[in-house]
C-alpha cells in the first residue's frame, strides 16, 4: 500500500543513494514530533515487524 506523506525525514536524502521507505504506525490524537506523541505498544509491535519483514526480504532470507 502507497501512503502519501508530506513526511520526509532523512528518506528524502537516502533515496538519492538506495531506495528508500518510511514506516508509519497511528499516534493517539495523529500527534507526531512533540513530546506528547503516544502509540500502543501493539501498533509499535506491528510497524517493527513491517520493518523486520522488509529488510529480511530485501536480504533475500525467508521468513
Amino acid at each position: 500500500m502507497d501512503v502519501v506523506s508530506g513526511a520526509g525525514h532523512d528518506a528524502v536524502y537516502l533515496a538519492r543513494l538506495a531506495p528508500t521507505a518510511m514506516v508509519f504506525v497511528p499516534c493517539a490524537d495523529g500527534i507526531s514530533h512533540n513530546e506528547i506523541e503516544d502509540a500502543e505498544p501493539e501498533h509499535l509491535e506491528a510497524g517493527c515487524n513491517v520493518l523486520l519483514h522488509a529488510m529480511l526480504r530485501s536480504a533475500g532470507v525467508a521468513a
